[in-house]
């Protein structure tokens, strides 16, 4: 029973199906037929993402909206306009991506096996301590990668927290990646969904998007990244961030699918919202079943509140590897061990609530009855 991978498994809702095959139909017409479209996106697209923003409080120009073929390569392939030379921050425990490319990129030195850690890079501590959210940087930093809600820990970072970030950021001219490719699991009204709700957020941060989780498109590809013309970094103009990454998607991208961009148009009407809602309604549901599940024998558990992944600390100081073996030995489930991702997810696990929901039940009621504590 699989709860390790964040990989969606219900179907693509009705009218977001509807989109998708209306993209296909009309390449089947001379009349509706195209072929290359705009690399930075439909604009009927970046329109309708421009009113979703505007639907929360922020304003964001279409020119800034870059359509791609979803978050996981944009958190990649953002880092190749930064000089090799600039000091890269990342939280501890991160999404592997953040942490892997800007090694293959060659900014980073030898891994320390004994840290766990690359040299080069600086790691911000997300523990209990601080509630899975780090701490600004003592240093000089170039670029700051966060995710919130987080991946993997499930969590999300308050209006407070993100400000203190943005603070620091602007008055050092340096630039935030933030990941928010789980923002539509945010329940809590009182927390920010796009780091643009914070006053100055658009002078120093990217933020990164996807329709993969919302819609169910892990498969289909399809996502956004905003890069604002407001943004200063160090040894630049206004603008200047913008018009690079720009001749970058230009450059290596054709564009996204544009039977996916129909899709995508579909899923931000008013009627796939409702259905977007659903799916992340029953995927939040799954996340409580788990979260309840767990914490009914008394393990510690985060997350799973405003984000479909549940960050259990591990019974008895058990490492993350040996858990995954007595949980797949003694009950059948399959997580991800927190070590994945990063030093300090040692001695944690994450479960996924991505999942159908009687393999959900099947999986805690087993964990419930077998894992002997």
């Amino acid at each position: 029973m699989r709860l390790g991978i964040g990989d969606t498994t219900k179907p693509i809702t009705p009218s977001i199906l509807k989109g998708l095959n209306y993209g296909v139909e009309r390449l089947g017409h001379v009349e509706t037929y195209r072929g290359y479209g705009d690399e930075q996106g439909d604009i009927r697209l970046k329109a309708s993402l421009v009113k979703y923003y505007s639907n929360i409080g922020v304003n964001i120009y279409s020119s800034e909206i870059f359509i791609s073929d979803g978050a996981k390569p944009d958190c990649a392939n953002i880092q190749s306009i930064f000089s090799l030379e600039n000091v890269v921050a990342i939280q501890d425990p991160a999404y592997p991506v953040y942490v892997d490319t800007n090694v293959i990129a060659g900014r980073t030195g030898q891994f320390n096996k004994e840290e766990g850690q690359y040299e080069g890079l600086v790691y911000m501590p997300c523990t209990e301590e601080n509630n899975f959210f780090p701490d600004v940087p003592s240093r000089q930093i170039d670029l700051i990668y966060l995710c919130s809600p987080n991946n993997p820990t499930g969590a999300v970072a308050t209006r407070e927290q993100l400000k203190n970030f943005i603070d620091y950021a602007r008055g050092i001219k340096a630039i935030i990646i933030f990941d928010a490719a789980y923002s539509f699991f945010i329940l809590n009204h009182d927390l920010p969904k796009s780091i643009y709700e914070i006053d100055g957020a658009k002078e120093c941060s990217i933020e990164i998007n996807s329709f993969s989780k919302i819609a169910g498109f892990t498969g289909v590809r399809l996502g956004w990244t905003v890069v604002p013309k407001d943004i200063i970094c160090e040894n630049s103009d206004l603008g200047k961030i913008n018009t690079i990454w720009n001749r970058r998607q230009c450059t290596f991208f054709n564009g996204a699918s544009n039977i996916a961009q129909e899709g995508g148009l579909a899923a931000l009407t008013e009627e796939g919202q409702e259905e977007c809602k659903e799916l992340v309604d029953y995927y939040m549901e799954n996340a409580r079943i788990i979260r309840e599940g767990l914490k009914s024998i008394w393990l510690v558990v985060y997350g799973g509140e405003n984000a479909p992944y549940i960050w259990m600390k591990t019974p008895n100081n058990m490492r993350s590897w040996e858990f995954f073996d007595k949980l797949l030995n003694e009950t059948h489930v399959v997580g991800t061990p927190g070590i994945g991702f990063g030093a300090r997810g040692e001695g944690y696990f994450r479960l996924s609530a991505f999942g159908h929901r009687e393999n959900i039940k099947e999986a805690i009621e087993s964990i419930k009855n077998n894992l002997r504590l």
